[in-house]
């Protein structure tokens, strides 16, 4: 063992307090974890989604059993062949063909928004997504109007800068477009209200959560690279 073989070993070691790296290391993210039993990964997702039911009033109609196989396949690359990073509308067909009889893709949205599972292609609005959550922490819930809003975006009104006005005016806008990323700022917000405190417990129970993969993902950001930089691929820690 070279020196900075040495050097390196002993920093892994103090900061995970594990003498090997595991096999789960190689794990790509995103994979369901292989540490947690089964039953006890399904009863706290039932948990989970009996919580944010019992919390806020969910849009969807699909039943426990199926939102938390939305869960799953959100956060499953294998399951319809995208993940949190790469999700979209195909994605939401996908997975409801996978659920329950006469499930349409828009139900599946509406689950994933229900259970603040939203993906950055959701947020790819026609028009300033920042301002239309701007315009709606203005309203109450109730107070929303589809076509109202749309009317806003559409002239570039009370825009926050030329800029947002200049993308928005003139742009064909109708209210089921509107409502459609009203649901995606909403969920945002409310998940955002909670510190994301769901969608992180969801992602820690159903993607690789070993703590030493973890931290020594981290440990590398952190600078690692270099003191590894001259050290083979196949030198055993």
């Amino acid at each position: 063992m070279n020196d900075k073989t040495a050097e390196l070993r002993d920093i892994f070691v103090e900061t995970t307090g594990e003498e090997s790296v595991t096999e789960s290391q190689s794990d790509s993210r995103g994979s369901l974890s292989s540490t947690a039993d089964d039953a006890t990964v399904a009863e706290r997702l039932a948990e989970l989604v009996t919580a944010m039911r019992e919390r806020y009033d969910f849009a969807s109609s699909l039943s426990d059993a199926d939102l938390r196989r939305v869960v799953r396949g959100f956060f499953d690359p294998d399951a319809v062949g995208a993940d949190a990073d790469s999700w979209s509308s195909a994605a939401d067909a996908a997975l409801a063909e996978s659920l329950s009889a006469d499930v349409d893709a828009d139900e599946v949205f509406r689950a994933r928004m229900d259970l603040h599972l939203v993906a950055d292609a959701d947020r790819a609005a026609p028009f300033s997504f920042d301002r239309l959550r701007s315009l709606l922490q203005q309203r109450s819930a109730e107070a929303v109007d589809d076509d109202a809003v749309a009317a806003e975006l559409a002239s570039g009104a009370d825009a926050k800068s030329d800029a947002d006005a200049a993308s928005d005016a003139n742009t064909d806008l109708d209210a089921e477009t509107v409502r459609r990323y009203r649901r995606v700022a909403e969920s945002d917000l409310a998940s955002r209200q909670v510190n994301h405190r769901f969608r992180d417990a969801f992602s820690d129970l159903l993607t690789d959560a070993d703590l030493s993969a973890r931290l020594a993902e981290d440990a590398r950001r952190d600078g690692l690279e270099e003191a590894t930089e001259d050290i083979e691929t196949d030198v055993s820690l």
